[in-house]
């Protein structure tokens, strides 16, 4: 992803801390398409990056910036691979970290975590009961808080998922792209950096812009209830349950941004359960070779459901994101 440099928070003489993210496949499924009854569809596999999660680009922005600062240490809350892709850029950087993990996160990340090297903090609850004591811990030590948009630098390393797609899709955009959204930075950056295209002449300045989608479960779908009450805010989720732990998350604190990307790019928002999760997920993994994710396989299940109640047209170019690894959830 550092190819894009010059639009990444990196200083004249800098090295970026980098494991080889970025870069990731885009495979066409004309097959799916058809079945679904829509004209494309893409999926952009983010479980090939380094630690198997879209995780891995934030973190090496983030962590780029926490080494030439001097850090003594960094600090996470985690639903499992931000924890994970944070372990591995700051060991790389040889900067302690501690995470902080609910206790149901997926055990293969949680060993990750562990091989990785971070002084793992198990919690009872969830993400946002992680958070609370994360928060604790960087205040009272000095460690650099890397907890999701507290910071401004791993949204910058998520716009490049924006950039990259351009690219591959030879300086176009689809008509829309279907997020799984927990935090919720991957969209936001997303939206952010097509704006920077388009001003910058990356894009022409009449490209029509993708509608932006948000896909989470039905057991935790706070951003789809603000969407659906056009909310300028999200209230937090009660008790949150998915077996997708990424879209855990009950109170994204990017929640206006990620509602104003909705309500711009004219798009939509809606959840599934947790039967049509698993299904999908298989799915998009039989129907692409793809490893997919729960989380994709949200994704490609919130399409469909659109599809089917005519929110998304038959005509339409659909990019779906599966942002993790399957393998990273199997016990």
């Amino acid at each position: 992803m550092w190819r894009y440099a010059a639009v990444l928070p990196l200083g004249h003489g800098e090295s970026p801390v980098s494991l080889g993210e970025g870069a990731t496949p885009l495979h066409e499924l004309p097959i799916l398409a058809r079945e679904l009854g829509i004209a494309r569809l893409w999926v952009k596999d983010e479980g090939m990056n380094p630690t198997a999660s879209f995780k891995a680009r934030g973190m090496s922005a983030a962590i780029t910036r926490a080494a030439h600062l001097g850090v003594p240490g960094v600090v996470v809350p985690t639903a499992g691979n931000a924890g994970a892709a944070l372990t591995a850029y700051a060991a790389a950087a040889g900067i302690p970290v501690r995470v902080y993990a609910p206790r149901g996160t997926p055990s293969p990340i949680l060993a990750t975590i562990v091989a990785l090297g971070a002084d793992l903090q198990l919690v009872d609850g969830h993400i946002g009961d992680a958070g609370k004591q994360s928060r604790a811990f960087a205040a009272e030590s000095g460690y650099f808080d890397m907890s999701t948009l507290r910071e401004p630098y791993r949204i910058e390393g998520k716009k490049t998922m924006g950039l990259e797609l351009a690219e591959q899709l030879g300086w176009t955009l689809p008509s829309h792209i279907v997020y799984p959204t927990g935090g919720g930075t991957g969209l936001i950056g997303m939206w952010k950096v097509f704006a920077e295209m388009r001003d910058g002449g990356w894009l022409p300045r009449d490209i029509v812009m993708p509608r932006m989608v948000v896909a989470q479960a039905t057991g935790c779908a706070p951003m789809v209830r603000a969407f659906e009450a056009r909310a300028d805010r999200a209230t937090p989720w009660e008790n949150p349950e998915t077996h997708a732990s990424g879209l855990r998350v009950p109170g994204p604190l990017g929640d206006r941004l990620i509602l104003r990307a909705l309500y711009e790019s004219d798009g939509d928002a809606a959840a599934v359960d947790e039967d049509v999760i698993r299904s999908d997920t298989l799915r998009l993994s039989r129907a692409s070779g793809v490893d997919a994710a729960p989380e994709g396989g949200c994704a490609l299940g919130v399409l469909e459901k659109l599809v089917r109640e005519g929110r998304v047209a038959k005509d339409a170019d659909v990019l779906v994101f599966n942002t993790g690894s399957g393998a990273s959830y199997r016990f």
